[in-house]
């Protein structure tokens, strides 16, 4: 039960990760798992590719394909309506921090 319950808080903290690394510059899936294992975070990419294309479908995410050593990379860059999301997501969890760090 608890397991489920983080891997659901976890699941948030990603996506708000994925949006803040897709602001900075166009990122792609190898690369972000690395990221995010840097982070704690142990997934693989059975996990982190289904999040990536629902954030393309939900308009958050917007995927460029581009041939990288003769092969396809996709590549995810922040949309206008994915940086209005990090943007509030940044002001609740700065709002969560303050509150629960004592």
């Amino acid at each position: 039960m608890e397991d489920k319950v983080l891997r659901k808080l976890f699941l948030g903290f990603i996506h708000i990760h994925v949006l803040h690394h897709a602001k900075q510059s166009p990122i792609y899936g190898t690369w972000m798992l690395e990221e995010l294992r840097e982070h704690g975070y142990s997934i693989g990419p059975g996990t982190l590719y289904p999040i990536l294309h629902g954030m393309e479908s939900d308009g958050l995410l917007l995927r460029e394909e581009r041939k990288v050593e003769g092969h396809i990379r996709k590549y995810y860059s922040i949309t206008e309506k994915g940086s209005y999301v990090l943007k509030d997501a940044q002001e609740k969890a700065y709002e969560l921090f303050k509150e629960i760090k004592d």
